[in-house]
């Protein structure tokens, strides 16, 4: 399994990647008063090594946890001595700024994944597993255009909203499938 080899921070990295299907920007944008118990905010992402607005008006959403993600963020937390509302998720060592993508890739998942053969996964990878797995699972495509900060089409984007309850449920049936892989 993709995370089986990996420690807290990374665990938690490419989960949010993969389970979750954030963007590496908003997940390194992430604050820890973003984290709710049950969904994260997207109010901001970390974007050339500057905190910027989401992507587009569709990025700025709740993005929906499962159990096994909210487990792995706890343990992270815990990790690191659990810091306060205003500290970043995953800060760079000096605690001031974010951790840069490409260090954090570098250093802590990448030799991780090249010793169970994934070298080849990246946050793209992550991403498009995500949206992929959940298309064969047949989840409702406004519940993953949802939880990705996509649009669908006109009609669902401005009509239909879904709610954290129904993408919570997708994603619990997301990671079950994850684990038999």
């Amino acid at each position: 399994m993709l995370f089986s080899g990996l420690d807290a921070r990374g665990t938690a990295v490419c989960m949010l990647a993969t389970v979750s299907g954030m963007r590496p920007g908003e997940i390194f944008g992430l604050k820890w008063w973003h984290v709710r118990a049950d969904h994260i905010e997207i109010e901001q992402r970390l974007y050339r090594g500057k905190i910027d607005s989401p992507k587009n008006d569709h990025s700025k959403r709740s993005v929906a946890l499962s159990q096994g993600l909210q487990a792995a963020i706890s343990r992270w937390r815990v990790e690191c001595g659990n810091p306060g509302l205003d500290e970043w998720v995953f800060p760079s060592e000096t605690r001031r700024t974010p951790v840069a993508k490409d260090n954090c890739w570098r250093r802590c998942i990448a030799p991780r994944l090249k010793s169970v053969g994934l070298e080849w996964v990246n946050f793209q990878v992550m991403r498009s597993t995500h949206a992929s797995l959940m298309r064969e699972l047949k989840v409702d495509p406004k519940v993953v255009a949802d939880q990705l900060g996509h649009s669908v089409d006109v009609d669902l984007n401005v009509y239909t909203k879904t709610g954290l309850g129904l993408r919570k449920q997708a994603l619990e049936t997301f990671e079950s499938a994850l684990r038999v892989m």
